[in-house]
C-alpha cells in the first residue's frame, strides 16, 4: 500500500486554523495536568470510590428498587433493569465521569466549557441538588427522631398510649395500630386538613437543625472533611443491611420471599410503563444529571481510568439494590407466611367448633384440626383445593402468594 503524502506547510496551517497553532495543540495535555496542582485531589482511590458509591447508593436502592421489583414482576424487572443499565446507565455515567475528570470543574464549569449556551444545565442541576438536599435532610431528621425514641422501653410504637383523662386506650390508635399512630401523631403531628397549620413542632425542628449541622460539619473543609465521613457513611449501611439479611434468613417464610423476588414474570415486558419505571430507576439510582458525579470526578488525576470506575460503581450500585431487595423480601415472606398461617389457624378453629357439634363428613381433613401448629400451609391448601367448592363461606384459601402480592 502507498504511504499517504505529508501535508505541506500551507495545508497544515489551514488544518490548524487561524487561531490555533501546533504549540497550542501540544500544550492541551500539559494545561490539563497543570490544573491538577490547582484543584484539590482525593487522598486515595478508596476515598473517591466511597464518595461515588455513597452518593449513588441511597433510598433509591434500599426502598424504591425493592418496591418496583415487587410491583413489576420480580426477576423480570431485574433483567430489564440490568439491560437498561448496560445500554443507558453505564454510558451516561461514564460520560459524566470523563467530563468532570478531563475538564476538572464542577457541573456549571463543565457545561460552560462545552458551550456557554449550555451553562443553564449546570445551574439547573445545582437547583435540583438543593431541592433534593432539602427533603433528604428532612428524612434524616425523621431518622434522628426515631433513633432517639428507640432507646425507650417499651418502644413507643409497640402499644397504644393511654389517655390520661379517661385512663383508656386512645381510640384513634385502637382503631388503627400503634405504628401509624406514632408516625402521624407523634413524629409528624399532622393536622386534620391542609387548612390547619398546626403548632410549631419544637422536637422535629431540633432534629432538622441537627441534620443540617451534621451535613455542614461533614462538608466544612470540602473533600478533605467529607472524604473522611465517607468511610463511615458509605460502609455502615452495608453492615446494617448484612445484619438485617442474616436475621431475616432465620425467619420462617424467608425462602418464600426470596423465591417470589427472583421468579420472573416475563409478561410484564409488554407493558411500556414497566420499561419507563426501569429507565427512571437507572437514572435515579446512579444519580445521573445531578452534577455530583461530575463534581466528584473532577478531583481525580487527569489520567485516571474512568472506564473501570464507571463499571465498578455501577456494579456496586446494582448489587446493593439486590442486597436491599433480599432484606426487604425475606421480611415480606415472613410477614406473608405469618398471615397465611394465622388464616389456617382461624379456619381450623371453625373446624374444631364443627367437630364439637358432631360434624364428620367425607371432606373432613386428614390432619389434626385441634393443633394448628402441626398443620403445614401446603397440607391445608391441598385439602382446600380439593374440597373448597363444597365448603361454606366461612372457609378461605390461605394463599401465600396472594399475601405477598398485597
Amino acid at each position: 500500500m502507498m504511504e499517504k503524502p505529508a501535508l505541506d506547510s500551507s495545508e497544515e496551517r489551514a488544518w490548524l486554523g487561524d487561531n490555533q497553532s501546533e504549540v497550542q495543540l501540544a500544550a492541551i495535555p500539559e494545561t490539563a495536568e497543570s490544573n491538577d496542582e490547582d484543584r484539590p485531589a482525593w487522598d486515595s482511590k478508596m476515598q473517591y470510590v466511597l464518595a461515588q458509591v455513597g452518593f449513588s447508593v441511597g433510598l433509591g436502592n434500599v426502598w424504591r428498587f425493592p418496591y418496583l421489583c415487587h410491583q413489576n414482576g420480580g426477576g423480570a424487572f431485574m433483567i430489564l433493569y440490568v439491560f437498561l443499565l448496560l445500554i443507558v446507565g453505564v454510558p451516561l455515567f461514564f460520560m459524566e465521569l470523563a467530563a468532570g475528570q478531563s475538564i476538572r470543574q464542577g457541573s456549571i464549569g463543565v457545561w460552560k466549557h462545552i458551550s456557554p449556551k449550555l451553562i443553564g444545565i449546570g445551574f439547573s442541576s445545582c437547583v435540583v441538588c438543593f431541592y433534593v438536599a432539602l427533603y433528604y435532610n428532612v428524612i434524616i431528621a425523621w431518622s434522628l427522631f426515631y433513633l432517639g425514641n428507640s432507646f425507650q422501653y417499651p418502644l413507643p410504637w409497640e402499644q397504644c398510649p393511654t389517655d390520661v383523662t379517661t385512663n383508656e386506650t386512645v381510640k384513634e390508635c385502637a382503631s388503627s395500630s400503634p405504628t401509624p399512630y406514632f408516625w402521624f401523631r407523634k413524629a409528624l403531628d399532622i393536622t386534620n386538613s391542609i387548612e390547619e397549620s398546626g403548632e410549631f413542632n419544637l422536637i422535629m425542628t431540633g432534629c432538622l437543625l441537627a441534620a443540617w449541622a451534621i451535613v455542614s460539619l461533614a462538608m466544612i473543609k470540602g473533600i478533605k472533611s467529607s472524604a473522611r465521613v465517607m468511610y463511615f457513611s458509605s460502609i455502615f449501611p452495608y453492615v446494617v443491611l448484612f445484619i438485617f439479611l442474616i436475621r431475616g434468613l432465620l425467619l420462617d417464610g424467608a425462602i418464600d420471599g426470596i423465591t417470589y423476588m427472583f421468579y420472573p414474570k416475563l409478561e410484564i415486558w409488554g407493558n411500556v410503563q414497566v420499561w419507563r419505571q426501569a429507565a427512571t430507576q437507572v437514572f435515579f439510582a446512579l444519580g445521573l444529571g445531578y452534577g455530583s458525579v461530575i463534581a466528584y470526578s473532577s478531583y481525580n488525576p487527569f489520567h485516571n481510568n474512568c472506564h473501570r470506575d464507571a463499571l465498578m460503581v455501577s456494579c456496586i450500585n446494582f448489587m446493593t439494590s439486590v442486597l436491599a431487595s433480599l432484606v426487604v423480601f425475606v421480611v415480606l415472606g415472613f410477614r406473608a407466611k405469618t398471615i397465611a398461617l394465622h388464616c389456617v389457624a382461624e379456619n381450623l378453629r371453625v373446624l374444631t367448633h364443627m367437630s364439637s357439634n358432631g360434624s364428620s363428613q367425607y371432606w373432613w381433613p386428614p390432619f389434626t384440626v385441634t393443633d394448628p401448629s402441626s398443620v403445614s400451609l401446603p397440607e391445608y391448601r391441598q385439602w382446600y383445593n380439593e374440597y373448597g367448592s363444597m365448603l361454606g363461606p366461612q372457609f378461605t384459601d390461605c394463599n401465600l402468594e396472594e399475601e405477598m402480592n398485597k
